[in-house]
């Protein structure tokens, strides 16, 4: 508790613009945005500020704002995570990948592949379930895979458009793209869950 002879510090004008002082996410298009490959096989981006200021930054990171419903709109392109200053700033977001040269958008989708890698399971060779556990069997697009999952029922998903994504317990992502065209062994096998 503070005496009667301590001072507060009060805020200066300085201070408030310090608090209130971060990067405003932009619109990413051609006219502004130039993705690169850097030195080391990275993305790099030169923006275009409103106020004409051009930035640079060795590294970005794009990442989905919607990867299953949607994977090639409203991409964020932010500053890469440090140890030292958390999560890295939003610089922007793209609209659509498709405004941009193939070149710049082909090198952006490689990078989202490379980060939400999704294998599609292609057949589903055993299925077992043992003390509250399913444990799955599969060939995928990746090759063949074992992977274990809880809870069925809340990790596998079957969207609008029949697609079936399936979440094992150290996250990864599994799809099917059309269920019906499994071999029947293996429809039979995940049938109930769908």
């Amino acid at each position: 508790m503070a005496n009667a002879t301590e001072t507060k510090k009060v805020l200066d004008d300085s201070d408030i613009t310090d608090l209130f002082e971060h990067r405003v996410s932009l619109e990413l298009t051609p006219e502004n945005a130039r993705f690169t490959k850097s030195g080391g096989g990275l993305i790099s981006l030169e923006v275009t500020q409103p106020s004409g200021k051009v930035e640079f930054f060795e590294r970005v990171v794009p990442g989905r704002a919607f990867p299953i419903s949607s994977p090639d709109t409203f991409i964020a392109i932010r500053e890469p995570d440090t140890q030292l200053g958390g999560r890295g700033a939003e610089i922007g977001m793209i609209e659509t990948l498709d405004i941009f040269p193939e070149e710049m958008s082909r090198m952006i989708r490689d990078e989202l592949e490379h980060r939400y890698f999704t294998p599609a399971i292609k057949k589903i060779h055993g299925f077992r379930e043992k003390f509250g556990y399913c444990y799955w069997d599969v060939t995928t697009t990746a090759g063949r895979v074992e992977f274990i999952m809880n809870n069925p029922t809340n990790n596998i998903r079957t969207l609008e458009d029949g697609r079936v994504f399936m979440y094992d317990i150290d996250g990864n992502c599994f799809t099917i793209d059309d269920p019906r065209k499994l071999d029947k062994h293996s429809y039979k096998k995940v049938e109930i869950y769908l």
